[in-house]
């Protein structure tokens, strides 16, 4: 029979706290709700009292089937935890379960807190035992245990089994600063177990200083620990904390975890992870890291021949999991370095097949080459790559002419007598017999300026006729603008990255010598992609 490990979620508290990160109060209902459908059971939603946010997120707490945790800390020295406000704001919160820190490491209790050793114990002690009273499920956060128990095992061991002792239901080992290693963090683990404490009471609360924060969770594991606390795309200060969206698929397909562990995490959840990795990153505006393990764009892309051709005969050749068990997909990149392995996979991926031997395959490849030598890259912008090989096969249909298209920046002073910037852009399309004119202007509900090719893009896709419906849920969700060349005969790219309702993310590239020319290029490739996805000729 496996054993339970628990999965403790502090996106919305510890993740708030990275650099750049503020969530707002509809925000954090929103990824609560996400963490709770992906099968985590503890979401801890902030330290109620600490700022207005956390506040009115418990106030308006989802009623999710994990645990909503409230944050605090131990009551303050010199007074009782009855009688400390910061303890009865965390109370207050009405959550089922409540989270306290307390310190665990002698230095930081005399000098942080200024406290001798036996008031924090005393803190700690009646700090947990006052929850328990109050019917809530209580955590010790163990602050700064690693560092504790190299400088002082005895007295970082004594405040483990101080908060053990007052009822506390799980007792999580803090390695705050990120700086213990794999090989540390199991030994140590082991030696709280044989003190005392068992380890299905045990966490485990990982940063990532040294890049480790991963290991040392499933480190801790091994060793006995049945609680994992991290973040979602390992937000966190600093460096991060343990990232969960590497953690899951690892407990869920890799041994001995799979075989020996379950979590409240389902097969149909793991498939929605790379999903929920992505909605964090839009709620965030951030670009999703490529490299990330399970999740990112390039953890199974195969971009050497030789790899291509082996797994266009076995996948497991050259990957170690299913990407589809992680809701991801294969990517086969091409590039200048590609042969027709990589061409023949990446075009079966499309729906495109192409006998072995096929002439075509060449001149694709002829094409590809010539413009890389250009400017273009479609390592990262595999959409554009396949409008080029259907336009050499004979398969790319001509949705619309673009007959012209303008774009102005105008400066001007508003009503504060401030010079602000406004982009305008004119598109004229021809879609069979009827012309189209669209314009748009680049100011946001805010009144931003956004740009000129926020103009151009939202002028193009204001009014393509019978292809509306399939390009009104598309949005454009990166963009970025590299020169090729140097000096006066500077050659800019343009690689957008675009995704729409059903969760799909495409890239398309440009190259001109003018930006808004590249920029429209590459847009003009996001929605004919877009359209040969989606778009069905009426039956006529």
């Amino acid at each position: 029979m496996r054993e339970r490990l628990y999965l403790f979620d502090t996106t919305l508290r510890d993740g708030q706290q990275t650099q750049g990160v503020q969530f707002s109060t509809a925000e954090k209902q929103v990824i609560a709700w996400a963490l709770d459908a992906l099968g985590v059971d503890y979401i801890e939603g902030g330290w109620p009292g600490a700022n207005p946010t956390d506040s009115e997120f418990f106030a308006h707490a989802p009623d999710t089937r994990a645990r909503m945790t409230a944050f605090g800390m131990t009551k303050r020295i010199g007074r009782s935890a009855e009688n400390d406000d910061v303890l009865a704001a965390v109370l207050d919160a009405g959550t089922p379960a409540v989270c306290l820190v307390g310190k665990t490491h002698d230095f930081h209790v005399r000098t942080a807190l200024g406290a001798t050793l036996e008031e924090n114990l005393d803190a700690i002690g009646t700090s947990v035992a006052h929850c328990v009273k109050k019917g809530r499920e209580a955590l010790f956060d163990a602050e700064h245990f690693f560092d504790g128990y190299r400088a002082n095992p005895d007295y970082a061991l004594s405040c483990l089994h101080t908060a053990f002792k007052a009822g506390a239901r799980w007792i999580v080992l803090c390695d705050t600063n990120g700086g213990t290693l794999p090989a540390e963090v199991g030994r140590v683990v082991e030696a709280v177990i044989a003190s005392g404490i068992p380890g299905d009471r045990l966490g485990i609360h990982c940063h990532d200083d040294t890049g480790h924060a991963v290991a040392n969770s499933l480190a801790a594991v091994l060793a006995g620990c049945r609680q994992i606390q991290g973040t979602l795309n390992g937000l966190g200060e600093r460096c991060g904390n343990a990232n969960l969206t590497t953690i899951i698929p690892t407990l869920l397909l890799k041994e001995p975890f799979a075989s020996h562990f379950e979590t409240g995490v389902t097969r149909e959840a793991l498939a929605g992870m790379l999903k929920t990795s992505r909605q964090l990153d839009d709620i965030l505006n951030r670009v999703p890291l490529r490299a990330a393990p399970y999740v990112g764009a390039s953890a199974f892309a195969h971009k050497a021949g030789l790899h291509a051709s082996a797994i266009l005969k076995d996948p497991t050749t050259y990957e170690h999991v299913d990407p589809a068990l992680v809701g991801n997909e294969r990517v086969i990149p091409m590039s200048n370095q590609a042969g027709q392995s990589n061409l023949r996979m990446r075009l079966a991926a499309a729906g495109i097949e192409v006998a072995a031997k096929d002439p075509r395959l060449g001149r694709i490849l002829d094409v590809v080459k010539e413009r890389e030598d250009q400017g273009y890259a479609y390592d990262g912008a595999l959409a554009s790559f396949e409008l080029v090989a259907r336009a050499e096969l004979g398969l790319l249909p001509e949705f619309f002419e673009v007959k012209r298209y303008r774009v102005t920046v105008e400066r001007r002073k508003n009503k504060y007598n401030q010079m602000v910037s406004l982009s305008e852009a004119v598109v004229v399309v021809k879609i069979g017999e009827a012309k189209m004119l669209s314009v748009s202007e680049s100011m946001d509900e805010t009144g931003t300026d956004r740009g000129p090719v926020n103009a151009l893009a939202k002028a193009l896709g204001k009014d393509l006729g019978p292809y509306q419906a399939c390009i009104d849920d598309m949005k454009l969700v990166d963009f970025k603008v590299r020169i090729t060349q140097g000096g006066t005969e500077a050659v800019t790219r343009v690689i957008i990255d675009s995704e729409d309702s059903a969760g799909r993310r495409w890239s398309t590239v440009g190259v001109s010598a003018n930006i808004v020319d590249a920029s429209f290029e590459a847009l003009l490739d996001a929605i004919n992609w877009k359209l040969i996805r989606d778009f069905k000729a009426p039956v006529v």
